[in-house]
């Protein structure tokens, strides 16, 4: 015989991390980063065709105080790499950020000096969604699995905890030019 046996019909039983994760995946508002060709399919995800406000993510804020979810879509240049880190500090805590399109998460086709080759060398990026461009559903699945990593994510003492595992397995992880793969 288990608690939930003996409670009155009508009472749920649950834990904090899990209701705050439950409610912040619901009012999740993206703040648009629209840089290059990506930013089109980013505008047409909130369109009505695709209606991103089933997720409660219709209105694009254009202020980073306002924003949770940073969108970065397109390219990254070098000028612009100050303004986007300058837009991630000014956005409340907490934070994410889904890296869009190829440019924004590997530099795609510019291998050159004038592009970022990878956002997440300006910001910590929590989603990487590839494509060129992606496609508005991609985009949706994206939103999905965000809110999903959100819904679960840990809060307080766990998340510390969460922080020091990974950042001790970051420090011994072998440096990018000692990995073999098919690039080297």
């Amino acid at each position: 015989m288990g608690l939930e046996e003996q409670l009155p019909a009508g009472v749920l039983l649950g834990t904090v991390e899990g209701l705050l994760g439950y409610m912040r995946k619901a009012s999740l508002w993206p703040a648009t980063f629209g840089l290059a060709c990506c930013a089109i399919e980013m505008m047409t995800t909130g369109a009505p065709r695709y209606d991103a406000a089933r997720f409660g993510m219709e209105v694009f804020r254009a202020s980073p105080r306002q924003a949770d979810l940073m969108i970065v879509a397109g390219r990254v240049s070098q000028k612009m790499a100050p303004v986007l880190r300058q837009i991630y500090d000014q956005m409340a805590n907490p934070k994410w950020v889904l890296a869009m399109g190829v440019c924004a998460s590997s530099g795609g086709m510019f291998n050159n000096y004038a592009v970022v080759q990878g956002v997440d060398h300006i910001v910590p990026v929590d989603m990487y969604l590839p494509g060129c461009p992606p496609r508005p559903e991609m985009l949706l699945d994206a939103f999905l699995k965000i809110h999903d990593q959100i819904q679960h994510s840990k809060l307080g003492a766990h998340k510390k905890v969460l922080q020091a595992e990974q950042e001790a397995t970051a420090l011994t992880a072998a440096p990018t030019l000692e990995m073999k793969g098919l690039l080297r």
